[in-house]
Protein backbone atom coordinates (compact mmCIF):
# COMPACT_ATOMS: atom_id res chain seq x y z
CA UNK A 1 0.00 0.00 0.00
CA UNK A 2 1.46 3.36 -1.07
CA UNK A 3 1.84 6.16 1.46
CA UNK A 4 0.62 9.52 0.14
CA UNK A 5 1.25 12.67 2.16
CA UNK A 6 -1.33 15.47 1.86
CA UNK A 7 0.14 18.88 2.76
CA UNK A 8 -2.90 21.17 2.77
CA UNK A 9 -4.09 23.57 5.49
CA UNK A 10 -7.62 23.97 4.08
CA UNK A 11 -9.46 21.30 6.08
CA UNK A 12 -12.34 20.92 3.61
CA UNK A 13 -10.03 20.38 0.60
CA UNK A 14 -7.78 18.15 2.70
CA UNK A 15 -10.68 15.91 3.72
CA UNK A 16 -12.07 15.64 0.17
CA UNK A 17 -8.67 14.49 -1.14
CA UNK A 18 -8.17 12.13 1.81
CA UNK A 19 -11.55 10.45 1.26
CA UNK A 20 -10.84 9.96 -2.47
CA UNK A 21 -7.41 8.46 -1.77
CA UNK A 22 -8.67 6.09 0.91
CA UNK A 23 -11.40 4.92 -1.45
CA UNK A 24 -8.59 3.88 -3.84
CA UNK A 25 -6.88 2.09 -0.91
CA UNK A 26 -3.93 4.45 -0.52
CA UNK A 27 -2.56 5.01 2.97
CA UNK A 28 -2.91 8.71 3.75
CA UNK A 29 -0.53 10.78 5.87
CA UNK A 30 -1.92 14.15 6.94
CA UNK A 31 -0.10 17.45 7.34
CA UNK A 32 -1.52 20.93 7.72
CA UNK A 33 1.76 22.89 7.80
CA UNK A 34 5.20 22.88 6.23
CA UNK A 35 7.07 22.00 9.42
CA UNK A 36 4.74 19.10 10.11
CA UNK A 37 5.24 17.87 6.55
CA UNK A 38 9.05 17.93 6.81
CA UNK A 39 8.91 16.01 10.08
CA UNK A 40 6.70 13.33 8.53
CA UNK A 41 8.97 13.08 5.47
CA UNK A 42 11.96 12.61 7.75
CA UNK A 43 10.38 9.91 9.89
CA UNK A 44 7.97 8.04 7.65
CA UNK A 45 8.15 6.30 4.29
CA UNK A 46 6.43 8.61 1.84
CA UNK A 47 5.79 7.51 -1.75
CA UNK A 48 4.21 10.71 -3.07
CA UNK A 49 3.41 14.22 -1.80
CA UNK A 50 0.37 16.34 -2.66
CA UNK A 51 1.54 19.84 -1.84
CA UNK A 52 -0.27 23.14 -1.42
CA UNK A 53 2.03 26.14 -1.89
CA UNK A 54 0.40 28.58 0.52
CA UNK A 55 0.98 27.12 3.98
CA UNK A 56 0.88 28.87 7.38
CA UNK A 57 4.61 28.52 8.12
CA UNK A 58 7.06 27.12 5.56
CA UNK A 59 5.94 27.76 2.00
CA UNK A 60 5.47 24.90 -0.40
CA UNK A 61 8.27 26.26 -2.62
CA UNK A 62 10.77 25.69 0.22
CA UNK A 63 9.55 22.12 0.73
CA UNK A 64 10.07 21.39 -2.97
CA UNK A 65 13.70 22.53 -2.66
CA UNK A 66 14.33 20.43 0.46
CA UNK A 67 12.70 17.15 -0.53
CA UNK A 68 14.67 14.71 -2.66
CA UNK A 69 13.61 11.53 -4.46
CA UNK A 70 9.88 11.72 -3.59
CA UNK A 71 7.41 12.64 -6.37
CA UNK A 72 5.59 15.91 -5.67
CA UNK A 73 2.31 17.01 -7.23
CA UNK A 74 1.61 20.67 -6.48
CA UNK A 75 -2.06 21.50 -5.91
CA UNK A 76 -2.39 25.27 -5.85
CA UNK A 77 -4.64 28.23 -6.59
CA UNK A 78 -1.59 29.95 -8.10
CA UNK A 79 -2.38 29.59 -11.77
CA UNK A 80 0.15 31.78 -13.58
CA UNK A 81 2.52 30.19 -16.07
CA UNK A 82 5.43 31.70 -14.13
CA UNK A 83 4.41 29.89 -10.92
CA UNK A 84 3.95 26.57 -12.73
CA UNK A 85 7.26 26.76 -14.57
CA UNK A 86 9.21 27.90 -11.49
CA UNK A 87 7.98 25.07 -9.29
CA UNK A 88 8.42 22.40 -11.97
CA UNK A 89 12.00 23.57 -12.58
CA UNK A 90 12.69 23.58 -8.83
CA UNK A 91 11.76 19.91 -8.52
CA UNK A 92 7.98 19.41 -8.54
CA UNK A 93 6.89 16.53 -10.78
CA UNK A 94 3.44 17.83 -11.69
CA UNK A 95 1.18 20.84 -11.09
CA UNK A 96 -2.60 20.95 -10.86
CA UNK A 97 -4.64 24.13 -10.38
CA UNK A 98 -7.50 24.56 -7.89
CA UNK A 99 -10.36 23.91 -8.37
CA UNK A 100 -9.53 20.49 -9.79
CA UNK A 101 -11.16 17.24 -10.82
CA UNK A 102 -10.63 14.36 -8.39
CA UNK A 103 -10.53 11.92 -11.30
CA UNK A 104 -7.75 13.94 -12.93
CA UNK A 105 -5.84 14.12 -9.64
CA UNK A 106 -6.12 10.35 -9.14
CA UNK A 107 -4.89 9.77 -12.69
CA UNK A 108 -1.88 12.03 -12.17
CA UNK A 109 -1.08 10.25 -8.89
CA UNK A 110 -1.16 6.90 -10.65
CA UNK A 111 1.17 8.17 -13.38
CA UNK A 112 3.71 9.59 -10.92
CA UNK A 113 3.75 6.41 -8.83
CA UNK A 114 4.30 4.34 -11.96
CA UNK A 115 7.11 6.60 -13.19
CA UNK A 116 8.79 6.52 -9.78
CA UNK A 117 8.57 2.73 -9.65
CA UNK A 118 10.17 2.47 -13.08
CA UNK A 119 12.90 4.89 -12.02
CA UNK A 120 13.69 2.87 -8.91
CA UNK A 121 13.77 -0.41 -10.86
CA UNK A 122 16.22 1.09 -13.32
CA UNK A 123 18.53 2.41 -10.62
CA UNK A 124 21.54 0.24 -9.94
CA UNK A 125 22.13 0.10 -6.21
CA UNK A 126 24.51 -2.83 -6.35
CA UNK A 127 28.21 -3.15 -5.61
CA UNK A 128 30.14 -6.40 -5.44
CA UNK A 129 27.93 -8.68 -3.33
CA UNK A 130 25.90 -5.80 -1.85
CA UNK A 131 22.43 -4.79 -2.99
CA UNK A 132 20.09 -2.20 -1.44
CA UNK A 133 16.33 -2.64 -1.53
CA UNK A 134 15.64 1.07 -1.16
CA UNK A 135 11.88 0.72 -0.78
CA UNK A 136 11.94 -1.92 1.98
CA UNK A 137 15.13 -0.63 3.67
CA UNK A 138 17.02 -3.92 3.37
CA UNK A 139 20.74 -4.16 2.63
CA UNK A 140 21.66 -7.55 1.19
CA UNK A 141 25.18 -8.93 1.45
CA UNK A 142 25.15 -12.14 -0.54
CA UNK A 143 22.04 -13.98 0.62
CA UNK A 144 21.98 -12.34 4.05
CA UNK A 145 20.03 -9.17 4.74
CA UNK A 146 20.20 -6.29 7.19
CA UNK A 147 17.31 -4.03 8.09
CA UNK A 148 18.22 -0.34 7.92
CA UNK A 149 16.65 2.70 9.54
CA UNK A 150 15.48 5.48 7.22
CA UNK A 151 18.68 7.47 7.81
CA UNK A 152 20.89 4.41 7.32
CA UNK A 153 19.00 3.69 4.10
CA UNK A 154 19.77 7.19 2.79
CA UNK A 155 23.46 6.78 3.63
CA UNK A 156 23.77 3.41 1.88
CA UNK A 157 21.81 4.69 -1.12
CA UNK A 158 24.33 7.52 -1.57
CA UNK A 159 27.31 5.20 -1.18
CA UNK A 160 25.94 2.59 -3.58
CA UNK A 161 24.88 5.19 -6.15
CA UNK A 162 28.56 6.17 -6.55
CA UNK A 163 30.54 3.15 -5.35
CA UNK A 164 33.86 4.31 -6.81
CA UNK A 165 33.65 7.83 -5.37
CA UNK A 166 34.17 9.44 -1.98
CA UNK A 167 30.80 10.65 -0.69
CA UNK A 168 31.43 13.80 1.30
CA UNK A 169 30.03 14.43 4.75
CA UNK A 170 28.42 17.60 3.41
CA UNK A 171 26.52 15.65 0.73
CA UNK A 172 25.27 13.09 3.24
CA UNK A 173 24.21 15.79 5.69
CA UNK A 174 22.35 17.60 2.89
CA UNK A 175 20.49 14.41 1.94
CA UNK A 176 19.57 13.56 5.53
CA UNK A 177 18.67 17.01 6.84
CA UNK A 178 15.30 17.84 5.30
CA UNK A 179 14.69 20.62 7.82
CA UNK A 180 16.49 22.46 10.63
CA UNK A 181 16.67 19.57 13.06
CA UNK A 182 20.07 19.21 14.70
CA UNK A 183 21.58 16.48 12.56
CA UNK A 184 25.33 17.12 12.49
CA UNK A 185 28.62 15.35 11.76
CA UNK A 186 28.57 13.57 15.13
CA UNK A 187 25.12 12.18 14.36
CA UNK A 188 26.39 11.05 10.97
CA UNK A 189 29.34 9.23 12.55
CA UNK A 190 26.98 7.41 14.92
CA UNK A 191 24.81 6.21 12.01
CA UNK A 192 27.86 5.07 10.03
CA UNK A 193 29.07 3.18 13.11
CA UNK A 194 25.67 1.51 13.48
CA UNK A 195 25.70 0.38 9.84
CA UNK A 196 29.18 -1.07 10.29
CA UNK A 197 28.06 -2.98 13.40
CA UNK A 198 25.12 -4.46 11.51
CA UNK A 199 27.43 -5.53 8.68
CA UNK A 200 29.92 -7.09 11.10
CA UNK A 201 27.11 -9.20 12.56
CA UNK A 202 26.89 -11.13 9.29
CA UNK A 203 30.38 -10.87 7.76
CA UNK A 204 33.98 -10.16 8.71
CA UNK A 205 34.53 -8.00 5.64
CA UNK A 206 34.70 -4.23 5.95
CA UNK A 207 32.61 -2.42 3.38
CA UNK A 208 32.74 1.24 4.41
CA UNK A 209 35.97 3.21 4.55
CA UNK A 210 36.36 6.57 6.30
CA UNK A 211 38.31 9.11 4.28
CA UNK A 212 39.73 11.41 6.92
CA UNK A 213 38.38 14.95 6.79
CA UNK A 214 36.28 14.31 3.68
CA UNK A 215 33.69 11.56 3.99
CA UNK A 216 33.19 7.87 3.23
CA UNK A 217 33.48 5.37 0.37
CA UNK A 218 32.85 1.73 -0.29
CA UNK A 219 35.75 -0.74 -0.22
Amino acid sequence: MKNILIVEDDIDIHNVIKKALEKKEYNVLNSYSGKEALLLIRNRNVDLILLDLMLPDIGGEEIIKKVKDIPIIVISAKMSEEDRVKNLLNGANDYIIKPFSLNELLARIKVQLRLNKEKNINKSLKYKEMYLDEELHYLYIGKKKIHLTKTENIIMKELLSRPEEIITKARLLDKISYDNLDFDENSLKVHISNIRKKIRNITENEYIESVWGIGFKLL
